[in-house]
């Protein structure tokens, strides 16, 4: 039998552990299905190796060398050259049944089994898919201590709890080129996403070259759209980390981009133009003429060609019906063919579509509206309404995805998405043939607010969660362990090239003007951008595709780590649970915020980016302040008075509001502490 060996400057020697270590102590995420922890520890020096025994092929070897590369990007240790040698004597032994699928297919065996000991480690699985995931984790085990580099001892044996495990990128509302799109395929490696839905069509952009029907692409995008050769790349890129890629044209609404160069696919008269605002707008294709599903079977047969997975997205999502009320030929068609509404119309145009999929051999995806009792049993449900949404599809037969409680772009906290799991709600109660129809879920980031900039700080690391809660049993859910092993993987994605992080000084110091923005990054690091929609809601002006992405707001983290410790703090702290020193670390906080407002107003007078958060600078002032006199009360065991308490309760509302589309997120544990000073005696340290 053939081998082969790869070796680079890396040795792993054991050592004895002298504290043994738990699963939880592991800083893997996602948390493997099995962990068997030994007592050992591998040791990083410059003579490691690796063996491929049994089944070999180009994309397996491929996967070793990026796990090298990496491996030295975190040790920070040279290459020797490649040699061949004898698979008994490799330190990392990798044995895969099979090379799998040379694109990777939905329900293909992803498993695998990691075997650290004394003796050297072993790596198998059944297909590349399991081999490369196996990879991911022992680049997590590596870590840093007094000898050196280290592995430790473990067996650890991993399977997905869902076959599908998505991350849905919009690339229409801003285009995010292809580089951009490749790092973020890398992070989506390290936690185990393996879909990547590209949703490339929408009112604000057409994203793909089409040599059927050109124009899409020409009068649809401003110019920006992927040739197709960059998207064979780019399909090629994601299949050598084991991840499929689904294409998402999103239709009988969200065309608007579609018409400039075809209004003859409308149902009103135009003209039309590619769309500049956000929301739901009023174009539709027009779904009763017979040259329509002429060029979808043109247009999907061509992609299908270009997009090799076996899954088609047809969107079909928020169609308001505006034009087709307003077409008199729409209604006496609804009329002659007994189509009560326009969801009967819908569903019509949704059979048809469906049916030029299938002929190109294709299985249609669909959003919750798609579904309808006309609709074929083959075509799979994505949710965006939720478990129920999700479970009803499923009775029906339907397989599903869930994005509900998914969406990263609506700024939630980590713990927030990492609490919606695909079979809670309605799904709970499925039958396992049922359940079985679940097929996963998907991360989304719409991009209304993101660019190529700030894209990756807006997915990483919230996507992580996701990740975790769609591979990992059901029965992880400690939060505590969720934040510690984020940050962690954090700092992993860094050596990736990922962005999340190295972007934030970056754009802090564009917008202050300076290199200098340690004043402007303490006020940065308390605020978070408004939830959910309220972007939109609170924008001085509509915001379009064309307002620039530069203010702190977009520069923000979508959740504040420095927040969240400080609540923590506090917390223990009223309850009297705190650590001796925790009660200092409060008060230094509070100074340092106190203080802050005469140190950043230089700034604030300088730059016109910031004219806008000088309100949330006096706030975050007095709040450091205000939390400071509930400290001082609280060491003298004196209550403070209610005149104060409802002042400054007063004042903590009216900072908890946003100001330039920001929330200082440390307001609410001030509140606790003017609370707790009300209460009259402060808690003991613990002991």
């Amino acid at each position: 039998m053939r081998i082969w060996l790869l070796v680079l400057a890396f040795g792993l020697i054991f050592v004895r552990s002298a504290i043994p270590q738990t699963q939880s102590a592991l800083a893997l995420m996602p948390v493997p299905a099995s962990v068997q922890m030994g007592s050992g520890q591998l040791l990083v020096d410059p003579s490691f190796s690796v063996a491929i025994t049994g089944h070999t092929d180009v994309r397996l070897q491929r996967a070793v060398d990026r796990f090298l590369v990496n491996l030295r990007r975190q040790t920070g240790m040279l290459p020797l050259d490649m040699k061949a040698a004898d698979s008994a004597n490799a330190t990392l032994v990798i044995r895969s049944g099979s090379g799998g699928k040379d694109i990777p297919e939905l329900g293909e065996d992803e498993s695998y089994k990691l075997d650290i000991s004394n003796s050297g480690a072993k790596l198998s699985a059944p297909t590349t898919l399991g081999v490369m995931h196996g990879l991911e984790t022992f680049l997590q085990l590596v870590e840093i201590n007094a000898e050196g580099f280290s592995v430790p001892a473990v067996v650890i044996e991993d399977k997905p709890r869902f076959p599908w495990r998505g991350l849905m990128i919009d690339v229409s509302r801003h285009f995010i080129p292809i580089d951009v799109l490749k790092r973020n395929l890398d992070g989506m490696a390290t936690v185990k996403l393996n879909v990547f839905h590209w949703h490339l069509s929408d009112n604000q952009g057409f994203r793909v070259e089409s040599k059927k029907s050109p124009k899409l692409h020409e009068l649809g995008s401003d110019g920006q759209y992927y040739t197709q050769d960059e998207i064979r790349d780019l399909i090629g890129y994601a299949g050598d980390r084991g991840i499929r890629v689904v294409p998402e044209f999103d239709m009988p609404g969200h065309t608007t981009a579609w018409f400039p160069g075809y209004p003859e696919l409308a149902s009103g008269p135009g003209p039309y133009s590619i769309e500049r605002q956000w929301g739901i707008f009023d174009p539709a294709i027009d779904p009763t003429q017979e040259r329509t599903y002429k060029f979808l079977d043109d247009l999907i047969g061509e992609m299908a060609r270009l997009f090799p997975d076996q899954f088609f997205h047809i969107g079909g999502d928020e169609v308001n019906g505006k034009q087709w009320d307003a077409n008199p030929k729409i209604q006496t068609f609804m009329r002659a063919h007994d189509l009560k509404n326009n969801q009967d119309l819908q569903a019509e145009f949704n059979k048809r579509v469906q049916q030029i999929v299938s002929k190109h051999g294709k299985t249609t995806i669909g959003w919750d509206e798609v579904l309808h009792p006309d609709l074929p049993k083959s075509v799979v449900i994505q949710s965006w309404r939720g478990q129920d949404s999700l479970a009803a599809a499923a009775k029906q037969g339907y397989r599903g995805l869930l994005s509900y409680g998914y969406y990263l772009d609506l700024i939630w906290p980590a713990a927030r998405h990492y609490a919606v799991d695909p079979m809670s709600g309605g799904a709970a109660n499925l039958t396992p043939e049922e359940s079985a129809r679940i097929l996963g879920g998907e991360a989304c980031m719409w991009s209304e607010y993101v660019s190529p900039e700030n894209i990756d700080s807006r997915i990483w690391p919230r996507a992580a969660p996701i990740a975790e809660r769609l591979w990992s049993p059901q029965s992880i859910t400690d939060v505590n362990s969720l934040y510690q092993r984020l940050d962690e993987l954090s700092r992993r994605l860094d050596w990736l090239g990922l962005t999340h992080n190295s972007s934030y000084p970056l754009m802090l110091r564009r917008i202050a003007g300076t290199e200098d923005i340690s004043s402007l990054r303490v006020l940065a690091d308390v605020v978070e951008p408004v939830k959910d929609y309220t972007r939109e809601e609170t924008a001085m002006a509509v915001p379009t595709s064309a307002t620039p992405l530069n203010r702190l707001v977009d520069a923000s983290r979508p959740e504040s780590a420095t927040a969240r410790h400080f609540a923590d703090l506090v917390d223990a702290f009223v309850a009297g649970k705190a650590a001796p020193e925790a009660k200092a670390e409060i008060s230094v906080l509070l100074r340092q915020w106190r203080d802050n407002q005469a140190k950043l107003q230089p700034l604030l007078d300088k730059s016109f980016l910031l004219k806008e958060v000088a309100p949330l600078s006096r706030d975050l002032s007095a709040l450091g302040a205000t939390g400071l006199n509930a400290l001082d009360y609280l060491d003298r065991g004196e209550p403070a008075p209610d005149a104060w308490k409802v002042e400054q309760l007063a004042f903590i509302e009216q900072a908890k509001t946003q100001k330039g589309q920001l929330i200082i997120m440390v307001a609410p544990s001030v509140q606790k502490l003017v609370e707790a000073s009300a209460r009259l005696a402060a808690p003991s340290p613990s002991k």
